[in-house]
C-alpha cells in the first residue's frame, strides 16, 4: 500500500484530476445562481455538481491497474508481490482513499464556492439543512464507489484507452440509450443513474439516495468480486 501510495502522489496525473475535478464543482455550484436561483435550494442544487466528479475519481481507479499494463510496469509489480490479489486489494484500498479524497476536497470546494456565491448575490442559505449534507455525503460516497469501480475495470480490462474509453462510452452514451428504449423505469437502476440518485441529480431518475446508494454498492461489489476472481488467473504476457 505504501508503495501504491507513492505511485499515486508523485505522478502529475492525479493532481491534474483532482485540479479539474474542482473547475467542474465551481462552475456547478455557481450556476444556480447565475441562472438567478436563490436560497437553500440553490445551494443545494449546485452542491449536488460534487457527484459529477466522480467520473475523475473513476479514470483514476482505472488508471490504477490498466496504467500498468500501458506502461509494461505489472510484470516487476507481481514479480515484488507475485499474490496477485494483495496487489489489487493493495490498489482498491489506496484508491477508495483516493475517491474519499476526492470527495472530500470537493465537498470543501463546493461549500466555499457556495458561500462566495450566496454573499455576492444577496441570497441566503441555511448551512445546517439536512438535505444538503446529505447531498454532500452522497457525492463524497459516489466518488468512493466509482474509484473502486475504476480499479476493477482497470483490472478486468487491461486496456488502459479501451477500458477508459469503454467506461465514459458506457455511462455518457450506452445508458441514455438504454433509457430510451427501455424507459426510466429500468434505466434508473443503471450505475451512472444510480449514482447520480445517491448523489441527488436529476438523473437519477426516481430512486431515494438510499436506493441508488444500495444499486451503486451492489454493482462495485459485483465488479470487484469478478476482478478478484479474474486478475491472479490472467496471462499478462
Amino acid at each position: 500500500m505504501r508503495t501504491e501510495v507513492l505511485k499515486l502522489s508523485t505522478v502529475r496525473t492525479p493532481w491534474a484530476l483532482l485540479a479539474a475535478a474542482q473547475v467542474v464543482i465551481v462552475l456547478g455550484a455557481t450556476g444556480p445562481f447565475l441562472r438567478d436561483a436563490r436560497g437553500p435550494e440553490a445551494v443545494r442544487s449546485g452542491a449536488a455538481h460534487l457527484g459529477l466528479t466522480a467520473l475523475f475519481a473513476l479514470v483514476l481507479g482505472i488508471m490504477a491497474v490498466a496504467g500498468e499494463h500501458r506502461h509494461r510496469t505489472v510484470g516487476d509489480t507481481y514479480l515484488g508481490q507475485p499474490r496477485r490479489g494483495r496487489v489489487l486489494a493493495a490498489k482498491l484500498g489506496v484508491h477508495v482513499g483516493a475517491g474519499a479524497a476526492f470527495g472530500l476536497i470537493g465537498a470543501v470546494t463546493a461549500l466555499a464556492t457556495s458561500a462566495v456565491a450566496v454573499s455576492i448575490s444577496g441570497s441566503s442559505a441555511d448551512w445546517s439543512d439536512r438535505a444538503l449534507w446529505q447531498t454532500l455525503v452522497g457525492g463524497i460516497l459516489w466518488n468512493v464507489m466509482f474509484a473502486a469501480v475504476g480499479v476493477a475495470v482497470g483490472a478486468l480490462v487491461g486496456n488502459l484507452t479501451a477500458a477508459v474509453t469503454g467506461a465514459l462510452a458506457w455511462l455518457a452514451l450506452v445508458e441514455g440509450v438504454v433509457g430510451q428504449v427501455l424507459g426510466t423505469d429500468l434505466a434508473r437502476w443503471l450505475p451512472f443513474s444510480a449514482g447520480a440518485a445517491l448523489g441527488d441529480l436529476p438523473a437519477g431518475g426516481g430512486l431515494s439516495q438510499t436506493a441508488g446508494g444500495l444499486v451503486l454498492a451492489g454493482y462495485t461489489a459485483l465488479l470487484v468480486t469478478a476482478a478478484l476472481l479474474i486478475t491472479p488467473r490472467r496471462d499478462i504476457t
